[in-house]
């Protein structure tokens, strides 16, 4: 129950749209952690999540759909056709740690796009590579893009 309590205690914060940044104490957690949680949804609102690698270039959270085995061709994966259909995502980036008090997350409301081309995803291609060596082989020019611009920020816990 103590650790309940300590959880419940720990600091909230919400930032609404408008904040181009998210806040300071975030940012470590952005930096450094390897894997994110990308949900859409259809037109009907049924959700899709799944595990993605991801950059923050300060404002927008880049994935790319990338040479990972899949078991469709890469423009008719669900992500992809949901963001078509419904613009509206989250992206969830969290930190677990066996002392519970040490538990965050961060949960990203924003809207989503495909890039396919252009300086964005040129830049982006650039930070997906610096921060995963496995990108360097990939031709990352030749695939889709998902751009997620922050609309609202949400943390919790020791972040």
């Amino acid at each position: 129950m103590e650790r309940l309590e300590l959880l419940e205690r720990l600091e909230r914060f919400e930032a609404s749209a408008g904040a181009s940044r998210p806040p300071q104490r975030t940012s470590r957690l952005i930096r450094s952690a390897r894997v994110a949680h990308l949900a859409t949804a259809d037109k009907l609102g049924q959700p899709h999540v799944i595990p993605i690698c991801f950059v923050f270039d300060g404002k927008c959270f880049f994935s790319p759909i990338d040479e990972k085995p899949k078991h469709t061709a890469p423009l008719k994966l669900k992500r992809l056709r949901n963001i078509k259909e419904n613009p509206q995502g989250s992206l969830v980036i969290d930190h677990y740690d066996e002392n519970w008090s040490n538990l965050g997350y961060l949960l990203v409301f924003g809207k989503a796009r495909i890039l396919s081309s252009g300086k964005k995803r040129q830049d982006a291609i650039r930070l997906l590579r610096r921060k995963y060596w496995q990108y360097r082989r990939m031709a990352l020019e030749q695939r889709p893009m998902i751009s997620v611009t922050m609309t609202k920020i949400v943390t919790w816990g020791a972040i």
